[in-house]
């Protein structure tokens, strides 16, 4: 059996290269869609952490003012 020529070689590395290619691809089309998601979920969150902050801040605002130390001295 004679060695593989030098183009046979290159070819076969090609071959090797062009599988790699399309799996790396693939790989970050998942990995795209996964930071997709987590983008629109974290988009998600901080529209509901705002929501939180006004319902908060609302109910803050109803609250009585604290007497001064000189109000609450009988």
């Amino acid at each position: 059996m004679s060695a593989p020529s030098p183009i046979d070689q290159i070819a076969e590395r090609v071959e090797r290269l062009l599988l790699r290619h399309e799996e790396v691809q693939r790989t970050n089309a998942l990995l795209q869609q996964q930071v997709d998601a987590l983008t629109r979920e974290r988009d998600a969150l901080r529209a509901r952490l705002g929501a939180a902050r006004s319902r908060v801040d609302a109910l803050l605002e109803r609250l009585p003012a604290e007497p001064t130390q000189d109000a609450a001295a009988p």
